[in-house]
């Protein structure tokens, strides 16, 4: 009988990576706050419950993969969750982009009931998430980790032990806000070539011939070049964890006048309704563009 891991969360990442659960042979167990996203699963199979703890509670595993602190509060520790709900010996990876603040507190209160809990954060977008391409990046217990391989390596190609509770969070964040920084660059980078009338397609080969070549300016670049602002990731899901690197900084007593002078830059987009767009549509804030 097919193992049965539960996932929760089915947006843009989250339907990748339960899929490609689902195609390896797991019996998936799945909940999403918009029930419609949860249909596709239904048809091919999976159990649809009612809240993470009805996932936690027929599952060996959870995957969770929500937006936010407050989403992850209420998925892990409320009292429907799959901290409360879930039995001694559950595995929880929690894929979410969370505080480390948050992920320690979620640990401490799993080790309680003897559940293992893992922050595993991942770097990729839904392409590299389509493509089994994710990148983990693990806080918790060595153990735990040697557990939660197998999934990854079903989801991903690469699985990296950063440290203890609350590492992984730590990490991402970090990779975010150098993430957040050079889109916010490349946006006004690629204002100024346009305005001096360089070719979009040449400008784009010496960028990623040179020393700032990466997937990011392999990616983001074009989608600027060519206003294609259809979100891969969301810059309002890049304005939260910049917030969230900020308040890591203040924890461990860091300034960070960077992160602060980049982030006022995706607040200010946010406001200007350009949330829900690619991280890529902080070029149209700064050149005072309409979607």
């Amino acid at each position: 009988m097919p193992e049965s891991v539960g996932f929760i969360g089915l947006g843009a990442m989250g339907a990748e990576m339960a899929r490609n659960l689902e195609r390896a042979g797991y019996a998936l167990r799945v909940c999403n706050r918009t029930p419609a996203r949860s249909q596709p699963f239904e048809d091919s199979g999976a159990v649809v419950c009612r809240s993470p703890g009805e996932v936690a509670e027929g599952a060996v595993a959870v995957v969770s993969m929500v937006a936010d602190d407050v989403a992850s509060r209420a998925v892990m520790l409320g009292r429907d969750g799959v901290i409360n709900q879930g039995r001694p010996g559950l595995l929880v990876l929690d894929c979410s982009t969370n505080t480390p603040r948050l992920a320690r507190e979620v640990a401490v209160a799993a080790a309680a009931r003897g559940i293992d809990y893992l922050d595993a954060p991942v770097s990729g977008s839904i392409a590299q998430a389509h493509g089994r391409e994710l990148m983990f990046m693990i806080g918790g217990a060595p153990a735990a980790i040697a557990r939660a391989t197998p999934y990854c390596e079903v989801m991903g190609r690469t699985v990296r032990h950063i440290g203890p509770s609350g590492s992984g969070a730590t990490v991402k964040l970090i990779s975010n806000m150098l993430s957040g920084t050079l889109s916010a660059a490349l946006a006004e980078s690629i204002a100024v070539a346009e305005a001096a009338g360089l070719d979009a397609q040449t400008t784009l080969e010496v960028l990623c011939e040179g020393a700032t070549g990466s997937r990011l300016v392999r990616s983001k670049v074009p989608k600027m070049t060519g206003r294609d602002f259809k979100p891969q990731f969301q810059l309002a899901l890049m304005d939260k964890d910049l917030d969230y690197f900020l308040k890591l900084a203040r924890d461990v007593k860091q300034p960070a006048p960077i992160g602060t002078l980049v982030r006022s830059q995706y607040e200010a987009a946010c406001q200007s309704d350009l949330g829900q767009l690619d991280v890529a549509a902080l070029f149209l804030h700064v050149t005072g563009r309409k979607p």
